[in-house]
C-alpha cells in the first residue's frame, strides 16, 4: 500500500478509517460500535412512550393518514409500515418512488407489499429527468442514482404537504447506525438542511442547476423550503430513534407480513440476497464506493451482523475478501444505454472516483493495494 494515506479497520467490526464521517475511540472502535455499546445501556421503554407520545399527539379518528411511511418493498419500510399500522393502530400512508432501472423481483416485492394491506401512492418521476439527474450525479459526484435519492425525499415531502400529512417515518439513521455523523442519535425530529448535508453529501443545488431542468420538469425533485415545512407542522422522524434497529427481524417481519421474497442468488458485492433488490443501478453504487473508500457492500452487511452478535471478524474477513468488489458485469450494457455512454466514457468515470491511494489498475481492471486487517 502506498504511505501517503493512513488506512486501518475497526477492531470490532470492518468499518475503514476512509469512511466519511468515521470516527474511532481509543481501543480503535468504530462509532457505530460504540452506539451499538451504547443502545445495550438505554432504557428503550422511555424511547417507546416518546413515541407513543408523538403518535398520539398526531393520530386521527376520521380515517384521515396520520403518517407517512417511505417504501420500496424491501425489509425496512415495511417494517416500519406494519409496525405503525398494527402494533400502534396508526393509519400509514406508503409512497414508493419508482427507482430506474427497476428489477423484476424489486416489482413484485412492493406488488406484494401493497397487497399486504396498505394504502399507497406510486410515484413516478419524470424519467427524462431523472436519467439526466442520475447521469450528472454519476460523473460528478460518483453517485449513480443520485436523482433517484433526491427524489426520495422530495416526492415524499411533497406528498405530505399536499395532503397535510403531519409525520414521516424513515427506517434508521445510516449515519448513526452504520458510522457516520452521530449528531442526530438522540434527536427524534431531523430537518432538510440535514439530509442535503449527510444524504446528498452537499451537492444537490449543483445537481439541479448543472441539469438546465425547469421547474416544470423536476417537481418531484424539488425540495421545499424550510419555512414550507415548519408552516405546515411537517415532522421527519427515524424508527431507529425509537427501538434498537435491527435490519435482519425487519427483514423476517416483512418477509412473514409483507410478501418480501429474497434473490434466488447472492446480490452482487455482498453475501446476503434479502436487500437492496428493487433496481439495478444499485451494484454500480456498491462498486463506485469500493473504488472510492477501500469498502463495499460486503463490509457494510459484515458489519452489521457482528454487531447484531451473528457473526465474528474472521469470517467476515473471509466473506469480504470473497465479495467485496464485485464488478457488475451482467449490468455493463444496460449502463452504458442508460446513461448513454460509450464502454470508454464508462470507464473514465469510474477512473476518475477511484481512490489511487488504495487501488492500482492491473490488466485494465482496478485492484486494491491493501490488505484488510
Amino acid at each position: 500500500m502506498k504511505e501517503n494515506i493512513e488506512v486501518f479497520w475497526c477492531k470490532n467490526c470492518l468499518n475503514m478509517s476512509t469512511r466519511p464521517r468515521i470516527t474511532f475511540d481509543n481501543r480503535g472502535w468504530c462509532n457505530a460500535c460504540q452506539w451499538m455499546e451504547e443502545k445495550k445501556t438505554f432504557d428503550w421503554s422511555k424511547r417507546e412512550k416518546e413515541l407513543k407520545s408523538l403518535l398520539n399527539k398526531y393520530r386521527k379518528k376520521d380515517g384521515v393518514f396520520d403518517c407517512i411511511v417511505p417504501v420500496s418493498g424491501g425489509k425496512d419500510g415495511s417494517y416500519v409500515a406494519y409496525t405503525l399500522k398494527h402494533k400502534y393502530g396508526m393509519n400509514p400512508l406508503t409512497v414508493t418512488t419508482r427507482p430506474p432501472l427497476e428489477l423484476e423481483l424489486g416489482k413484485e416485492n412492493i406488488a406484494n407489499f401493497v397487497e399486504s394491506g396498505f394504502d399507497h401512492i406510486h410515484v413516478t418521476a419524470n424519467n427524462k429527468s431523472m436519467r439526466t439527474l442520475n447521469k450528472i450525479g454519476f460523473i460528478d459526484m460518483g453517485f449513480p442514482y443520485y436523482g433517484w435519492l433526491i427524489s426520495v425525499f422530495s416526492a415524499v415531502i411533497n406528498v405530505a404537504l399536499k395532503y397535510d400529512i403531519p409525520l414521516i417515518f424513515y427506517g434508521e439513521d445510516g449515519e448513526v447506525e452504520y458510522g457516520g455523523s452521530t449528531e442526530n442519535k438522540n434527536k427524534a425530529i431531523f430537518d432538510l438542511e440535514y439530509t442535503v448535508r449527510a444524504y446528498f453529501e452537499g451537492g444537490y443545488e449543483k445537481i439541479i442547476k448543472k441539469s438546465g431542468l425547469d421547474k416544470k420538469e423536476l417537481f418531484w425533485f424539488s425540495l421545499p423550503k424550510n419555512s414550507d415545512i415548519d408552516n405546515n407542522k411537517l415532522f421527519m422522524t427515524h424508527m431507529g430513534y425509537f427501538e434498537p434497529w435491527d435490519s435482519y427481524r425487519n427483514y423476517l417481519v416483512a418477509k412473514e407480513h409483507c410478501g418480501l421474497n429474497e434473490s434466488d442468488l447472492t446480490n452482487y458485492g455482498t453475501f446476503t440476497n434479502f436487500a437492496q433488490n428493487d433496481q439495478a443501478l444499485y451494484p454500480i453504487h456498491t462498486y463506485m464506493m469500493y473504488l472510492k473508500f477501500g469498502f463495499g457492500r460486503a463490509t457494510q452487511d459484515a458489519g452489521i451482523e457482528i454487531r447484531r452478535g451473528a457473526m465474528d471478524r474472521s469470517q467476515a474477513i473471509n466473506l469480504v475478501r470473497l465479495y467485496d468488489g464485485t464488478y457488475p458485469d451482467e449490468f455493463i450494457e444496460t449502463y452504458l444505454e442508460y446513461f448513454q455512454m460509450t464502454m470508454d466514457e464508462f470507464d473514465a468515470v469510474l477512473d476518475k472516483w477511484v481512490n489511487r491511494d488504495l487501488f492500482e489498475k492491473v490488466d485494465g481492471r482496478w485492484q486494491p493495494t491493501f490488505e484488510i486487517e
